[in-house]
């Protein structure tokens, strides 16, 4: 089995997540084309999180978990899961769904374009701050010949997204 879609997504204290997390995942993951695997990496949670990753791969083959041995950090996590990562493109989320899983088909159509890098960029928000309205933009797919790392993260309470792209 050759994976083409290597979602990945680290995780710290987020058991009250987790499942709705993985169900809106594993939708996207059913309509993709090509076989896709789902990458959870514990970064050191207190919580159930790892428990429940544990339950998640065991339910589902395409889930696959690191832990690490204590909190390294976010971007440490994102490294690690990057190491493991086996597909064609990687697709980087937070589990908190900041960043809407939906969002995956539209951008790895711009993928197949033949763009190297791929992001997902808020056009409105729901609620806007002042000190906000400048964030950049959220980094969440690369072809595995470009892999990149996420921005700052920015607030759920998005209204509309675009999925924008650059060549490299």
């Amino acid at each position: 089995m050759t994976i083409v879609h290597s979602l990945i997504i680290p995780i710290y204290n987020e058991a009250d997540g987790i499942l709705e997390m993985y169900r809106r995942v594993a939708a996207v993951m059913d309509r993709l084309d090509g076989e896709s695997e789902l990458i959870l990496i514990d970064d050191g949670s207190r919580d159930r999180s790892l428990e429940m990753m544990r339950g998640l791969a065991n339910r589902d083959p395409r889930v696959g978990y690191l832990s690490l041995a204590r909190n390294f950090g976010h971007q440490v996590a994102v490294t690690a899961g990057l190491d493991f990562a086996r597909g064609r493109v990687i697709v980087i989320l937070d589990a908190d769904l900041q960043d809407p899983p939906e969002l995956i088909p539209a951008m790895l159509e711009r993928w197949r374009e033949g763009n190297h890098v791929v992001y997902a960029q808020r056009t409105t928000r729901l609620k806007e701050t002042w000190f906000r309205s400048g964030a950049p933009t959220s980094s969440i797919a690369s072809s595995a010949g470009s892999r990149t790392s996420r921005s700052r993260p920015t607030p759920a309470t998005s209204a509309s997204w675009i999925a924008r792209s650059s060549t490299c």
